[in-house]
Protein backbone atom coordinates (compact mmCIF):
# COMPACT_ATOMS: atom_id res chain seq x y z
CA UNK A 1 0.00 0.00 0.00
CA UNK A 2 1.27 3.16 -0.95
CA UNK A 3 1.89 6.06 1.78
CA UNK A 4 -0.71 8.25 1.45
CA UNK A 5 -0.92 12.27 2.58
CA UNK A 6 -4.10 12.48 4.39
CA UNK A 7 -3.26 9.34 6.72
CA UNK A 8 -2.01 9.92 10.57
CA UNK A 9 2.12 10.28 10.93
CA UNK A 10 1.76 7.39 13.47
CA UNK A 11 0.67 5.37 10.71
CA UNK A 12 3.48 6.25 8.43
CA UNK A 13 6.71 4.43 8.45
CA UNK A 14 10.10 6.39 9.44
CA UNK A 15 12.89 6.16 7.81
CA UNK A 16 14.61 8.62 10.13
CA UNK A 17 14.82 7.23 14.03
CA UNK A 18 14.28 9.67 16.75
CA UNK A 19 16.87 10.04 19.31
CA UNK A 20 15.86 10.11 22.72
CA UNK A 21 18.18 12.47 24.72
CA UNK A 22 17.98 12.26 28.24
CA UNK A 23 17.08 16.03 29.41
CA UNK A 24 18.86 15.46 32.65
CA UNK A 25 22.21 14.08 31.83
CA UNK A 26 22.27 16.36 29.28
CA UNK A 27 21.69 19.40 31.08
CA UNK A 28 23.96 18.05 33.43
CA UNK A 29 26.71 18.17 30.80
CA UNK A 30 26.02 21.42 29.91
CA UNK A 31 26.70 23.03 33.64
CA UNK A 32 29.68 20.92 34.05
CA UNK A 33 30.68 22.33 30.74
CA UNK A 34 30.08 25.75 31.38
CA UNK A 35 31.74 25.32 34.74
CA UNK A 36 34.57 24.16 33.44
CA UNK A 37 34.93 26.87 31.12
CA UNK A 38 34.66 29.66 33.44
CA UNK A 39 37.75 28.42 35.33
CA UNK A 40 41.09 30.03 35.20
CA UNK A 41 42.69 26.22 33.99
CA UNK A 42 40.53 26.29 30.89
CA UNK A 43 41.62 29.79 29.65
CA UNK A 44 45.28 28.88 30.20
CA UNK A 45 45.32 25.71 28.61
CA UNK A 46 43.14 27.66 25.97
CA UNK A 47 46.18 30.25 25.42
CA UNK A 48 48.69 27.53 25.69
CA UNK A 49 47.35 25.12 22.86
CA UNK A 50 46.74 28.43 20.75
CA UNK A 51 50.10 29.30 21.71
CA UNK A 52 51.69 26.02 20.76
CA UNK A 53 49.35 25.87 17.64
CA UNK A 54 50.71 29.36 15.99
CA UNK A 55 54.21 29.01 17.24
CA UNK A 56 54.42 25.50 15.30
CA UNK A 57 52.45 26.57 12.12
CA UNK A 58 54.99 29.68 11.97
CA UNK A 59 58.27 28.60 12.87
CA UNK A 60 58.39 25.00 11.46
CA UNK A 61 59.00 24.44 7.84
CA UNK A 62 56.44 23.96 5.73
CA UNK A 63 56.12 20.69 4.89
CA UNK A 64 55.41 20.42 8.75
CA UNK A 65 52.82 23.16 9.03
CA UNK A 66 49.59 21.68 8.89
CA UNK A 67 47.86 25.32 9.45
CA UNK A 68 50.14 27.47 7.66
CA UNK A 69 50.92 31.42 8.04
CA UNK A 70 50.15 32.26 4.40
CA UNK A 71 46.25 31.24 4.93
CA UNK A 72 46.04 32.93 8.42
CA UNK A 73 45.44 29.58 10.40
CA UNK A 74 42.24 28.92 8.76
CA UNK A 75 42.23 25.75 10.40
CA UNK A 76 42.75 27.38 13.85
CA UNK A 77 39.70 29.85 13.38
CA UNK A 78 37.66 27.16 11.83
CA UNK A 79 38.41 25.14 15.29
CA UNK A 80 38.04 28.07 17.48
CA UNK A 81 34.59 29.36 15.75
CA UNK A 82 32.94 25.73 16.26
CA UNK A 83 34.41 25.62 20.18
CA UNK A 84 32.47 29.00 20.61
CA UNK A 85 29.52 27.80 18.62
CA UNK A 86 28.87 24.92 20.92
CA UNK A 87 29.91 26.98 24.35
CA UNK A 88 26.96 29.65 23.72
CA UNK A 89 23.73 27.54 23.25
CA UNK A 90 25.59 24.73 26.43
CA UNK A 91 26.11 28.15 28.62
CA UNK A 92 22.71 29.27 27.82
CA UNK A 93 21.17 25.82 28.58
CA UNK A 94 23.05 25.98 31.66
CA UNK A 95 21.86 29.35 32.87
CA UNK A 96 18.49 28.61 32.24
CA UNK A 97 18.73 25.49 34.36
CA UNK A 98 19.99 27.56 36.96
CA UNK A 99 17.84 30.03 36.51
CA UNK A 100 14.73 27.39 36.73
CA UNK A 101 16.39 26.56 40.25
CA UNK A 102 16.52 30.01 41.36
CA UNK A 103 12.69 30.19 40.31
CA UNK A 104 11.97 26.90 42.95
CA UNK A 105 14.31 27.94 45.53
CA UNK A 106 12.69 31.50 45.67
CA UNK A 107 9.11 29.82 45.72
CA UNK A 108 10.34 27.95 48.26
CA UNK A 109 11.52 30.90 50.02
CA UNK A 110 8.31 33.21 49.60
CA UNK A 111 6.45 30.10 51.15
CA UNK A 112 8.29 29.67 53.85
CA UNK A 113 8.06 33.20 54.54
CA UNK A 114 4.49 33.49 54.25
CA UNK A 115 4.29 30.30 56.73
CA UNK A 116 6.93 32.37 58.67
CA UNK A 117 4.44 35.07 59.06
CA UNK A 118 1.30 33.57 59.40
CA UNK A 119 3.08 32.28 62.54
CA UNK A 120 4.20 35.25 64.09
CA UNK A 121 0.79 36.79 63.23
CA UNK A 122 -0.78 33.67 65.47
CA UNK A 123 1.65 33.87 68.31
CA UNK A 124 1.07 37.85 68.53
CA UNK A 125 -2.62 37.55 68.68
CA UNK A 126 -2.27 34.41 71.23
CA UNK A 127 0.22 37.11 73.21
CA UNK A 128 -2.51 39.34 73.27
CA UNK A 129 -5.16 37.34 73.66
CA UNK A 130 -2.88 36.21 77.16
CA UNK A 131 -2.84 39.90 78.02
CA UNK A 132 -6.32 40.41 77.75
CA UNK A 133 -7.04 37.25 80.16
CA UNK A 134 -4.17 38.12 82.59
CA UNK A 135 -5.89 41.74 82.92
CA UNK A 136 -8.83 40.61 84.36
CA UNK A 137 -7.12 38.45 86.52
CA UNK A 138 -6.58 39.19 90.37
CA UNK A 139 -2.63 39.75 91.54
CA UNK A 140 -0.90 39.16 94.13
CA UNK A 141 -0.90 42.55 95.75
CA UNK A 142 -4.53 42.48 95.23
CA UNK A 143 -5.12 39.20 96.60
CA UNK A 144 -3.30 40.60 99.77
CA UNK A 145 -5.01 43.84 100.26
CA UNK A 146 -8.48 41.67 100.09
CA UNK A 147 -7.57 39.15 102.37
CA UNK A 148 -6.14 41.72 104.72
CA UNK A 149 -9.30 44.24 103.87
CA UNK A 150 -11.41 40.68 105.54
CA UNK A 151 -9.40 39.96 108.08
CA UNK A 152 -10.29 43.48 109.81
CA UNK A 153 -13.81 43.31 108.97
CA UNK A 154 -13.63 40.11 110.57
CA UNK A 155 -11.76 41.05 113.74
CA UNK A 156 -13.64 43.88 114.13
CA UNK A 157 -17.01 41.34 114.00
CA UNK A 158 -15.50 39.53 116.44
CA UNK A 159 -14.55 42.34 118.68
CA UNK A 160 -18.52 43.75 118.34
CA UNK A 161 -19.69 39.98 118.56
CA UNK A 162 -19.18 40.58 122.85
CA UNK A 163 -20.41 43.73 123.09
CA UNK A 164 -23.92 42.48 121.53
CA UNK A 165 -24.25 39.62 124.06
Amino acid sequence: MAERLDSPLGNRKRFIPRLSIDQERFGRASEAFARAMGTGGFLIGMTVFCAVWLTWNSLMPASLQFDPRLTNFTLLTLILSMQASYAAPLILLAQNRQDDRDRVKFEQDRQRAERNLADTEYLAREVVALRLATKDLATKDFVRDELRDLMRELLEELREEPKKK
